[in-house]
């Protein structure tokens, strides 16, 4: 999984920066390249990205409850001065 997230990478950012290489040359090719790195780079590498670094992870840990608030104010009242 990690190295096809540095393949979906490299390749978004492969096709803006040949997209914007070619600039004023071709106009309509130029922006095609930028819109399709923009377009791997936001619609295929970033939800690819967040499965990878949630897989396995229980959400509830994270959510703000009163059972987590309570953890918090422990923990700093604990680790005060």
């Amino acid at each position: 999984m990690r190295i096809l997230l540095y393949i979906f990478f490299v390749t978004a950012v492969i096709l803006a920066g040949y997209g914007f290489y070619i600039g004023q040359e071709d106009l309509a090719t130029s922006q095609l390249f930028i819109g399709l790195g923009v377009t791997t780079l936001f619609f295929v590498w970033m939800p690819t990205f967040v499965y990878y670094r949630w897989k396995g992870k229980d959400v509830k840990q994270y959510m703000l409850n009163q059972e987590n608030i309570l953890k918090m104010r422990k923990y700093t009242n604990n680790n005060t001065l």
